[in-house]
């Protein structure tokens, strides 16, 4: 039995950016429940040493689109990393979503052999589709969700598992 590429791609990542954007909308509600600026959450990290809060959905939108772009032989969109208020962010996520929406399941399908060459600063890392999508996104992907989550959940934005795995 193959799998299909698109349904182990595409359905993921917009659920979770979904869900992503849930976790935003419950910040911005319980910071006026608390009376501060939601968009400070916007700045704020784990560690000293981390990026912050931008960063991790700027990295997840990054990492889902560029994924799905390699996987279908496409471009993803340029995003220019300027996000600094919640909407922004949220702003970013549905544009994120809209694009992977419009990429059609049979681009996608069929690219577990496709060679795929990520370039970074110090090397190269090379892959065959199905590894690419198995053993880098999508780890790479909900790392950044993940941390996103706990960055919120960090500075007490009441969130609990349901709120990460939300399957609406």
């Amino acid at each position: 039995m193959s799998i299909s590429m698109y349904k182990a791609s595409a359905p993921v990542f917009i659920r979770m950016l979904n869900n992503l954007d849930g976790l935003l909308a419950k910040a911005e509600a319980n910071a006026k429940e608390r009376g501060f600026d939601a968009n400070l959450l916007v700045t704020s990290r784990l560690a000293p040493d981390m990026r912050p809060l931008s960063a991790q959905i700027q990295f997840a939108s990054d990492t889902s689109k560029g994924a799905i772009a390699r996987l279908s032989g496409g471009t993803a969109p340029s995003m220019a990393d300027t996000e600094t208020t919640i909407d922004d962010l949220r702003t970013r996520i549905a544009n994120t979503i809209d694009y992977i929406k419009s990429v059609p399941a049979s681009s996608v399908d069929g690219s577990e052999e496709r060679s795929i060459v990520l370039k970074f600063p110090n090397g190269e890392m090379a892959f065959k589709g199905l590894d690419y999508l198995t053993g880098f996104a999508l780890p790479n992907f909900m790392f950044h969700v993940t941390t996103a989550y706990a960055i919120l959940r960090h500075n007490g934005v009441p969130l609990g598992k349901q709120d990460f795995l939300n399957r609406s």
